[in-house]
């Protein structure tokens, strides 16, 4: 499948866009909850205070979203990363089966780049279905837009 330039063109002309979400998914950092100072270590997790714009990933071939934190303090102002993974890497290559995957992106018209079992190590098929992650963190986050994939790249 090939994607025309123009429409690529069309489709950035009317977009609008807010300022790069930069968000770590991996860090500590020091902050106060609860009325104490704190070391909040963040793995898979990311800051969402009070109007704080962030993305959640799905995996290759499902949606994105971009939210808005809520600034829940029982999460510590923080939302999911993203998807979060069902199989771990070594069993995804070991276990999902390549064509089916491959089958599911392109009957969505997704132009991917799998080209080995290796490349199972991040398919759909690894992951937790991003719209039940979504709907788990109403209280977390707030949901500006679903992004769906047109390309999907492993570098």
């Amino acid at each position: 499948m090939t994607i025309k330039p123009e429409i690529i063109s069309d489709a950035i002309s009317d977009a609008e866009f807010e300022p790069m979400i930069n968000i770590a998914h991996n860090y500590a950092a020091e902050e106060n909850h609860f009325g104490k100072n704190v070391v909040v270590h963040r793995k898979g997790a990311t800051l969402a205070t009070k109007g704080m714009i962030g993305i959640i990933p799905g995996s290759q071939g499902t949606a994105s979203y971009i939210v808005e934190g809520l600034g829940n303090p029982d999460s510590f102002c923080s939302c999911s990363h993203g998807a979060g993974r069902v199989l771990s890497r070594t069993a995804a290559i070991k276990t999902l089966d390549m064509a089916s995957e491959v089958e599911q992106l392109e009957s969505k018209g997704i132009i991917h780049a799998i080209r080995s079992q290796n490349d199972m190590q991040e398919a759909t098929g690894a992951y937790k279905d991003i719209d039940t992650v979504i709907a788990n963190e109403s209280d977390l986050i707030k949901v500006k837009t679903k992004l769906l994939p047109i390309a999907v790249i492993k570098g």
